[in-house]
């Protein structure tokens, strides 16, 4: 699903992208819970993975609906 013309970020800029650690990337790298590029030795994530990643894991608000139970009268 990626594409050739995709930036291949480093795991610095995939983890100030997600305003984590290198740790965590490299976790997710480790653990195979992110789609990525081996360059010899070194470990890149394509943008288009990252923001599919970003996508696939927000979650959305719950949306309330106000009751009149509880309110004083």
């Amino acid at each position: 699903m990626t594409h050739t013309a995709d930036r291949l970020l480093t795991v610095d800029e995939t983890a100030e992208r997600l305003g984590t650690g290198v740790r965590f990337v490299r976790r997710l790298v480790s653990e195979r819970r992110i789609a990525f590029v081996k360059v010899g030795r070194h470990v890149r994530v394509s943008d288009s993975v990252l923001t599919a990643y970003i996508e696939a894991h927000t979650v959305q608000p719950v949306r309330r609906v106000r009751s009149d139970y509880g309110r004083a009268a």
